[in-house]
Order: C-alpha cells, then sequence, then structure tokens
C-alpha cells in the first residue's frame, strides 16, 4: 500500500542581532542619531528584500546581486550578522549552477530577513 503524505518543515531559527554593533551606533551618534539611522535602516532592508525577492521570481539575477550586495551592507551595519551571512550566502550561489541550493537559500534569506526585521522593530521598543 502506496500512501501519499505531504510534509510541512518548520524552518524555526533564531535571529540574534550584534547588540555591540548597535550600541557603538548609540554611543557615537547619540540617542536621536542612532535611532534615525537604525529606522532608515529598517526601510531600506523591507525595500531591499522586498525587490530581491521579486527580482530572484524573475530571474533577474544581476539586479538581484546589487539588491543582495546593497542589503548585506545595510544589515552589517546595524548588527544583523546572521542576515549578512545568508545574503552573502546567495551572492555566492547566484554564481553557480546548483538552482536549488540557490533557491533554498533565496528562501531562507528572506526568512531571516523578515525574523530580523521584527526582531530590530522590537528591540526599538528597549534600551540599549
Amino acid at each position: 500500500m502506496t500512501v501519499n503524505a505531504v510534509l510541512r518543515l518548520q524552518h524555526d531559527e533564531i535571529v540574534r542581532l550584534d547588540r555591540s554593533q548597535l550600541e557603538v551606533l548609540y554611543q557615537s551618534l547619540g540617542p536621536r542619531g542612532a535611532d534615525k539611522v537604525v529606522s532608515h535602516a529598517l526601510e531600506e532592508l523591507a525595500v531591499t528584500l522586498s525587490r530581491a525577492s521579486g527580482e530572484y521570481r524573475a530571474g533577474e539575477i544581476e539586479a538581484l546581486r546589487t539588491s543582495v550586495k546593497a542589503l548585506v551592507a545595510v544589515a552589517q551595519q546595524v548588527g544583523m550578522t546572521l542576515l549578512a551571512r545568508v545574503g552573502r550566502d546567495v551572492l555566492d550561489l547566484s554564481r553557480s549552477y546548483d538552482a536549488a541550493a540557490f533557491g533554498a537559500t533565496m528562501a531562507r534569506l528572506e526568512r531571516i530577513g523578515e525574523s530580523s526585521l521584527v526582531a530590530v522593530w522590537d528591540l526599538q521598543d528597549l534600551s540599549i
């Protein structure tokens, strides 16, 4: 007897922010200046992540690389080290012939990106 079953995998990665990077921003720019930088970074990350997802789905790999490079730079600036690392993985795989790994890593970038944005939004409500 053959049983067909569909399994749904739960992707549950804990996103941790590099608080030391955020502390550097707050110490060097002050609370008001750092809040502006972080707020702008969150907006930029949200827009860039959405754009990169669309570029991936459209097969626009060169545009995707440009977007992901920008995403990595902003993520590093605000202490999103996991997001930056996954972004670099996407860049590496975008040059390979492994479409399955590229697609899986792009999906991971989208998940980590969303989780990272939520983590920083939540952190903004706390004192650093």
